[in-house]
């Protein structure tokens, strides 16, 4: 079990490995088969419902080539993108 407390505080843990791999069109289980975990693992830690290990965290970070605080982080990230504000998708 994760200990995410200190003195009685609950300590968040955000992440943006569903972002990027939607950004990067990477499926969960290839994500899960590149880092080495099944794809609930990376299903749960999409939804907040797992926090990965130290040594899971880098391994996802390595796979997008990003720093572990562009990934994961105590406080919740801003957009990556800006908001469209027609709606509609650039794609």
């Amino acid at each position: 079990m994760v200990n995410t407390t200190r003195r009685g505080e609950k300590l968040p843990l955000f992440n943006r490995v569903g972002v990027l791999r939607a950004d990067r069109k990477i499926s969960r289980a290839e994500l899960a088969q590149l880092v080495g975990v099944n794809p609930q693992t990376i299903g749960a830690l999409e939804r907040a419902d797992h926090y990965p290990s130290l040594d899971l965290a880098l391994r996802i970070c390595a796979v997008f080539g990003l720093p572990v605080e562009a990934v994961f982080a105590r406080t919740e990230f801003s957009p990556l993108y800006p908001p469209n504000p027609s709606g509609v998708s650039d794609a």
